[in-house]
C-alpha cells in the first residue's frame, strides 16, 4: 500500500458532469473515470494493459465491465482484473470519493 503522504486527491469532474455509461480521461492522460450504468464511479489506468489505448476516451461499459474496442479485452471496473484475452495484466485502479456534488480521485 502507499504511502498516504505521497498520495494526491485530484477533482475528476462534477457528478452530473458524467453519465451513466460513459468514461472520460483525466488531466495528464494516465487515469480514466467510468460510470456505470448503475451511476457507481471507478477509476483506472487509461491505457489498456494489452496495447496501448485510451480506454477513458474509447472504452465502452457493458454492465460491470470494461471493453477496449481495439481488440475487445475485457476488465471487471471495479478491481481491473481481465476477463478475457487478449489482456492478461490487470488495469490499475484508483479510490473514488464523491464530496458533495464533486467526484474526486485519489491516486
Amino acid at each position: 500500500m502507499e504511502d498516504t503522504q505521497t498520495m494526491k486527491r485530484q477533482l475528476a469532474c462534477a457528478v452530473d458532469d458524467l453519465m451513466p455509461g460513459e468514461s472520460m480521461t483525466l488531466d495528464g492522460g494516465e487515469i480514466a473515470l467510468h460510470r456505470a450504468e448503475d451511476g457507481t464511479f471507478f477509476a483506472t489506468a487509461d491505457s489498456c494493459t494489452h496495447e496501448k489505448w485510451s480506454l477513458g476516451s474509447e472504452g465502452e461499459i457493458e454492465g460491470s465491465e470494461l471493453v477496449c474496442p481495439l481488440h475487445m479485452a475485457r476488465f471487471e471496473l471495479a478491481s481491473g482484473k481481465p476477463l478475457c484475452l487478449p489482456a492478461t495484466i490487470a488495469l490499475a485502479t484508483y479510490l473514488v470519493e464523491i464530496d458533495g456534488s464533486q467526484v474526486f480521485v485519489v491516486s
